[in-house]
């Protein structure tokens, strides 16, 4: 697809004499820089899905080795009482020999020796098991408490993004019927405004119904600053016969209008412009058809992709 996209850009940059080296080079560098991100961000879910089932197996396989040592443990304390028996008979016996020769005493304190050393080797041996099934212990309540609150950060990510969904559509209720949809998604919230609800045709000047649900998003936005926001225009697959209106193409148009977007939302004090991106799509990502007008209506859109932000988790991966 990126060589098909670089291909059509180098066929549009011979045959457009309207469009500059610098409109050409700054739309490559805002395309790379959006699929950087977008790669960042599905690298960034895959890798938090991969820790969080690694620590699931870790604390699997930490009880098995816990569940062994402790089946180890066992035995070593029955071998223990029966050495521990087997001693108290030679000691009788030693008792009753010590009378006959001193030969029979001798070779009884020889074996007695022998078991006393075997002894105490096998309680060396159960203090090191047991010292060994401490530390198992212990590394396994400190993998199940990290692994708690991480699962428990993800709960309140989640059930934050649940309740901003919530907040948006309670606050985007007189828009519907009117292109305009809230939903969520993979962690993230999505505001999706069709064209008949912002935009003229060929035009990237918000009409004023459409302002006002810009607006709306802009006023949730500034009571939540820590989201990124990624403002993304989308169009059909019809083509434009050379510069209509200033407007070079597809690319050009969507660019525009996700920008004119940004403006609106930076209107609103409380929203933090570090958090903003504007991304223009083009026809390149529908969510319908565009062999018939429905399904282009649909294309023709706006979209607002809140995402939060993901420091206290990666930071959390790190220490693991």
């Amino acid at each position: 697809m990126i060589k098909k996209i670089s291909l059509g850009l180098l066929v549009l940059s011979l045959t457009t004499s309207c469009v500059s080296k610098k409109i050409y080079a700054d739309l490559e560098n805002k395309f790379t820089e959006l699929k950087k991100e977008n790669r960042k961000l599905a690298d960034e879910n895959d890798e938090l899905n991969k820790s969080k089932n690694q620590l699931g197996l870790d604390g699997e396989n930490l009880k098995t080795e816990l569940a062994k040592t402790k089946a180890e443990r066992d035995k070593l304390l029955a071998d223990y009482a029966a050495t521990d028996k087997n001693l108290k008979t030679l000691q009788a016996s030693y008792s009753a020999l010590e009378k006959n020769s001193d030969e029979s005493l001798q070779a009884n304190m020889n074996k007695n020796r022998e078991l006393l050393a075997q002894l105490e080797a096998k309680e060396k041996k159960l203090s090191a098991e047991k010292e060994r099934l401490d530390k198992l212990k212990a590394e396994l309540d400190s993998s199940a408490k990290r692994l708690s609150e991480l699962e428990s950060l993800i709960a309140t990510k989640d059930a934050g993004m649940k309740k901003l969904k919530e907040t948006l559509t309670k606050s985007l209720k007189a828009f519907d019927g009117k292109g305009l949809t809230v939903h969520e998604k993979d962690g993230k919230v999505y505001v999706s405004m069709e064209n008949k609800l912002l935009f003229q045709t060929g035009s990237w000047a918000v009409g004023d119904e459409g302002k006002k649900a810009v607006v709306a998003v802009a006023k949730v936005l500034g009571d939540n600053p820590d989201l990124s926001v990624l403002i993304e225009g989308h169009t059909d697959n019809d083509k434009f016969g050379g510069a209509v209106g200033g407007v070079e193409n597809n690319w050009d148009l969507s660019t525009k209008r996700a920008t004119a977007i940004v403006n609106i939302l930076t209107e609103n004090k409380n929203v933090n412009k570090q958090n903003l991106t504007a991304a223009g799509r083009g026809e390149f990502a529908p969510i319908a058809s565009n062999d018939t007008s429905e399904g282009k209506a649909k294309n023709r859109r706006i979209e607002i992709i809140l995402t939060p932000k993901l420091d206290e988790i990666s930071k959390m991966l790190n220490e693991l």
